[in-house]
């Protein structure tokens, strides 16, 4: 007898490719970003701390960032919007399987309160996208809060709405 590892969430991704499968005969086999068919294309992002600088590095390859990427900055949130066009591809004497997908893309990061707009910095290099925002880590320092041990200052609520 074989162990497998067992996971919770099967469940959910057997249904999602049964429901892929369905759309996918309903609709032709034709790919169609928004119905599910996992053709939407999300670039990946990942956001952390750098020298004292909150670093925002975006995955574009194939994105022509001073043609299809607009980066702005509205009430601290970080916004990068952008397109991957779709390439024509002329294929002959055999099969073809493209696998990339295409589309707009749109990710927001909220930035901490006091970040200065002016000093974002946007640059473009091998398909990654890296935008600085200087001097977050010095905002955005951690507040310590202490424990209080035995008799708090305010009483706790009880589970039937009364001060204990």
């Amino acid at each position: 007898m074989a162990l497998v590892r067992w996971s919770p969430w099967q469940g959910l991704f057997d249904v999602q490719r049964d429901m892929d499968v369905l759309l996918r005969r309903m609709t032709g086999g034709l790919d169609w970003p928004g119905l599910g068919n996992g053709r939407t294309w999300v670039p990946a992002v990942d956001v952390f701390h750098r020298e004292g600088d909150l670093v925002v590095r975006a995955e574009l390859p194939g994105v022509d960032p001073e043609k299809d990427v607009d980066i702005t900055v509205q009430d601290n949130v970080l916004t990068i919007k952008g397109e991957r066009r779709h390439e024509e591809r002329a294929e002959s004497n055999g099969i073809s399987r493209f696998e990339t997908a295409y589309g707009s893309f749109e990710r927001r990061i909220l930035l901490p309160e006091g970040v200065k707009e002016s000093d974002i910095q946007a640059s473009f290099e091998n398909g990654i996208l890296e935008v600085v925002v200087p001097g977050v880590a010095e905002l955005t320092a951690p507040k310590k809060i202490p424990v209080q041990i035995g008799s708090a200052r305010r009483k706790a609520i009880t589970t039937r709405g009364r001060k204990s």
